[in-house]
């Protein structure tokens, strides 16, 4: 490659790198400010950020008795934070609205609340637990009871593609980071492949996305979440809309895995990936 189609590539890429799942310190397990965040992004090159901060909706009804703190609160914060910020970074950071909204199912009512906090640009939606149980993150795992835990899982996952309100359906394999971190156990996935399929197809029915984490390009799973076979067969089956996010806890993760996330995607046939404005995709033409 010659040092002109170098430059030219280099350029591209800082126009067109987006990140579509970060978390600042409104949320409880985040540590950078939405400025840090911001200065983070230029310094990478990244040219269009959007702000997810957490909101578990069953929580909201315990306001500041939540372990996790007050979602509301926090969301709100958030949410004044991208907007002052916003203006002041104009021309040089598109900076987005954006809410990881964990649970929608379990408590409508609180859902319906933190939907109405704003008009946010985008939603991303996730199941971090099921209904009475803690986060998979906290649980220990015992082989024999994988397979029926991930079978609810997914139909939990069912009901939130069909019933909930969403642009993106986040780290759709969100469980099988922590079963492989914590069991070395790699759970096949053939044995969730009609739930998934009915999934990926409910996605495309309602004319969303989902999200490809790169998150675990840096764990133990060694993987995107979802992995490229889901990415692929939510191509083949029709899905158009596919978001990039690196799940960034802090300033240094931001963007991490982000090329090779929508590498991934070109693999599987996609010629764009997806960044929401106002609920309404936006389609970032994949440079190569």
């Amino acid at each position: 490659m010659t040092t002109r189609c170098v430059i030219l590539k280099m350029v591209i890429l800082m126009k067109n790198i987006c990140d579509s799942h970060v978390h600042s310190n409104n949320s409880f397990d985040g540590e950078s400010t939405v400025r840090e965040i911001c200065e983070a992004a230029i310094q990478k090159g990244i040219s269009c950020v959007t702000i997810t901060d957490h909101m578990e909706a069953p929580e909201i009804g315990l306001g500041d008795k939540s372990i996790f703190g007050n979602a509301m609160k926090q969301v709100t914060q958030s949410v004044t934070d991208v907007e002052e910020l916003a203006q002041e970074y104009k021309g040089r950071l598109k900076l987005l609205k954006g809410m990881e909204l964990g649970e929608p199912m379990h408590k409508p009512k609180y859902t319906k609340m933190a939907l109405a906090i704003t008009d946010f640009d985008f939603i991303l939606a996730s199941v971090h637990n099921l209904l009475g149980e803690e986060d998979f993150y906290y649980m220990e795992y015992e082989e024999a009871g994988i397979k029926p835990l991930l079978t609810r899982y997914f139909d939990e996952i069912l009901d939130t593609a069909a019933n909930a309100e969403y642009d993106s359906l986040a780290h759709l394999n969100y469980p099988f980071r922590y079963i492989v971190e914590k069991t070395g156990i790699r759970p096949n996935m053939e044995d969730y492949a009609e739930v998934i399929d009915e999934i990926l197809l409910t996605v495309i029915k309602r004319h969303k996305a989902i999200e490809i984490n790169t998150s675990g390009l840096f764990k133990p799973i060694g993987e995107t979440l979802p992995s490229l076979d889901i990415v692929r067969r939510f191509r083949e089956l029709g899905g158009d809309f596919v978001t990039v996010g690196s799940d960034a806890h802090n300033c240094e993760k931001l963007g991490n895995g982000l090329e090779k996330g929508i590498d991934l995607a070109r693999i599987c046939g996609f010629k764009s990936y997806t960044v929401y404005e106002k609920h309404s995709p936006k389609q970032i033409a994949i440079w190569y």
